[in-house]
């Protein structure tokens, strides 16, 4: 009868040994996979415009970014994110150098003027007469900074805004008064 009871001991410990290993094995592989790098998705983050300088003539150079289906999409955008951001929001990030007010500093100028910025950021309007790429040197042109999701691609790229250009175009317009 001992015999017997210390075959059961030893069986007893065998199970217990392997439950717990089989318990050790499954915490592990829930480790492993649970703890896989997440999938960027630069689709969904939003990367705000920068200044990199003010030119003597007047114009910003910004670090400005768009998203789109293709590159060729989010290039444009891009170049409208830049437009948008030094009429409206004003350049807060990048050197502090740089001119931070919007050019139109009215509160709600863009819903007011809806039709009329519409028909501006159309695509191939207006917008375009200012903003350079010739700031872009050719390297970056090769490497822009560019994040890619499953559906659309981000691309950050150097711009210069034609800001005094721009000014005088809302004041001609009759978007932006001014003070005589």
């Amino acid at each position: 009868m001992l015999g017997s009871l210390k075959v059961l001991a030893a069986d007893f410990k065998t199970e217990i040994i392997m439950k717990s290993l089989l318990l050790f094995c499954f915490s592990v592989l829930f480790t492993l996979f649970s703890c896989s790098p997440q999938k960027k998705n630069a689709g969904n983050y939003s990367y705000k415009t920068e200044c990199l300088g003010i030119e003597m003539d007047g114009s910003q150079t910004v670090k400005a970014w768009g998203n789109g289906r293709n590159r060729i999409d989010a290039v444009e955008q891009a170049k409208k994110n830049a437009v948008n951001d030094v009429l409206f929001n004003g350049i807060i990030e990048g050197k502090s150098t740089c001119e931070s007010r919007p050019v139109v500093p009215e509160v709600n100028a863009r819903q007011k003027n809806e039709e009329y910025f519409n028909k501006f950021f159309a695509d191939g309007g207006d917008y375009t007469k200012y903003v350079s790429l010739k700031d872009e040197r050719i390297g970056q042109k090769v490497s822009r900074d560019r994040k890619k999701a499953r559906e659309s691609v981000t691309h950050g790229m150097v711009v210069r805004v034609l800001r005094s250009e721009l000014k005088q175009e809302m004041v001609k317009d009759g978007i932006l008064k001014t003070n005589n």
